[in-house]
């Protein structure tokens, strides 16, 4: 089947805006190499802001449908945790690898509401699935996931500046020791409950 115009142009668009940067990249660049005319691509987006937006849109929705298949193959929110990590290792040990598209985009286009809108949007949606893995371990989750998030958040910064990979690891083990201490902790406070 062949793919629609639009998902064309946001391949292109996106491979560019990510490995490029959003301003670096220019409408006619797109369209020069998405093969399509100028007019077909304010048909499908009507301003570059539009296009950025549906690219972070598209790059959220296949970033969270990813994790949601990784764990469905791990039962134990502990290998849950894990995996995240080693998923986002795998990403960040990629020559093409430039840290968070989310968070670069805002740094670019941060006037935008559109695309500071999806982004949050991505950002809340990541920090829930923290939230909904270690609600099931019993523990404090807000406060847990909130700090889950942002050792997650912290390693896509750390690798995008530093070029090293193995913070990504570094903080999956930070995030295991943490899931470890919140456990323990928990089973304290019900074994000296009266």
């Amino acid at each position: 089947m062949k793919e629609s115009i639009s998902h064309q142009i946001l391949t292109v668009a996106g491979a560019l805006f990510y490995s490029e940067g959003i301003r670096a990249v220019g409408i006619d660049r797109i369209i020069d190499e998405a093969k399509v005319a100028k007019a077909t691509l304010y048909r499908h987006f009507p301003s570059k802001d539009h296009l950025v937006a549906a690219y972070l849109q598209q790059r959220h929705d296949r970033v969270i449908g990813s994790l949601h298949e990784a764990l469905k193959t791990e039962a134990a929110p502990r290998n849950q945790l894990k995996l995240i990590f080693e998923r986002l290792y795998e990403k960040a040990d990629s020559p093409e690898f430039r840290g968070c598209a989310f968070a670069l985009a805002v740094a670019e286009h941060g006037d935008s509401e559109r695309v500071v809108s999806v982004a949050r949007a991505h950002k809340r949606m990541v920090a829930g699935i923290f939230r909904d893995i270690v609600s099931k371990a019993d523990i404090n989750a807000d406060q847990t996931a909130a700090h889950l998030a942002l050792l997650y958040e912290g390693a896509l910064a750390t690798v995008a500046v530093g070029r090293d990979p193995q913070a990504v690891l570094v903080a999956r083990d930070c995030a295991l020791t943490m899931f470890d201490t919140a456990i323990r902790s928990t089973k304290s406070l019900e074994n000296a409950a009266p």
